[in-house]
């Protein structure tokens, strides 16, 4: 058997958690429209009869304005020396702005194999898609450069052939069954923080953090008890909606998605509370579960 870790690295909102849910058939990373969507370093666990490649979805590499920022990004750096192969995925040429070139230039100095992915495959004129290729082929540190899209899942077999070719003879990492080796109860926390994301202001997800307060699986039904921080009272309103009627869409659609992955009912109970400024906190941060593991 071959075996692996791999690193998808890029911009915020460049499709990686995309690629990597599309790899594994489910959903264990959150991918909204929101930059910045990814916080942490996500593991997904692919495995077939000849291989196990496993993935890590890092969080899109930016210039950082407060300490999660900085998290967020030294995640993402972190892994350039660890993993066996490297997956910059792009969706725009080079030339086109500063974020790509940053970390282009980073790379330039790993000696980690490394493939270029041109995603949105499925959006992108051939003209763009040949100046993105000649760009970087020019450049001249790439193993491999392949179009992909993520989102309709076009080539990315192809991409899982290539990347089995590149990786060595080693052991299976994790059983078979599993596509995460984050719990449950993390997973439970993303899929509450994307709805969030997705029913508010764009003014206020990135100051939006998540603690479960409970997670008590019985047989018959999980329960759930989450507090959503914010950083402003303003936002705490925002997060409420006229008569709650905005926590209620939110809280019913997380319940909905919780419900399908564990295969049970699920009691959920939501506050919202405000803790000002909690992204500059090294407290607040770790027991929010910002911190390597």
């Amino acid at each position: 058997m071959k075996s692996g870790f791999i690193s998808i690295i890029g911009r915020p909102n460049v499709g990686k958690s995309t690629l990597l849910n599309t790899i594994l058939g489910e959903k264990i990373a959150i991918a909204t429209s929101k930059p910045q969507t990814t916080r942490n370093t996500i593991r997904g666990i692919h495995t077939t009869e000849t291989s196990q490649m496993i993935f890590l979805d890092t969080p899109g590499i930016h210039k950082p304005k407060t300490k999660l920022g900085s998290f967020m990004t030294d995640s993402a750096l972190h892994t350039f020396k660890e993993v066996d192969l490297i997956l910059f995925l792009v969706d725009d040429a080079l030339s086109h702005g500063p974020g790509d070139k940053y970390i282009t230039e980073l790379l330039k100095n790993v000696d980690t194999p490394k493939f270029l992915i041109i995603n949105k495959m499925d959006s992108m004129s051939p003209d763009l898609h040949k100046e993105i290729f000649d760009e970087y082929r020019e450049i001249g540190i790439f193993d491999e450069i392949y179009p992909i899209s993520a989102l309709e899942n076009k080539n990315v077999d192809l991409l899982l052939n290539e990347i089995e070719k590149k990786l060595e003879d080693g052991p299976q990492y994790f059983p078979e069954y599993m596509i995460t080796d984050y719990p449950e109860k993390f997973i439970i926390s993303e899929i509450l923080r994307e709805k969030v994301l997705m029913y508010l202001e764009d003014e206020v997800p990135h100051g939006v953090a998540i603690e479960i307060e409970e997670f008590k699986e019985d047989e018959k039904v999980t329960r759930v008890s989450a507090v959503i921080y914010c950083e402003k009272k303003s936002h705490k309103g925002i997060i409420i909606g006229g008569g709650g009627r905005k926590l209620k869409g939110i809280g019913k659609s997380a319940r909905e998605e919780m419900e399908a992955l564990l295969g049970c009912k699920v009691f959920l109970r939501l506050w919202v509370k405000v803790r000002e400024n909690w992204r500059n906190s090294d407290f607040a941060l770790g027991n929010f579960g910002y911190k390597e593991r």
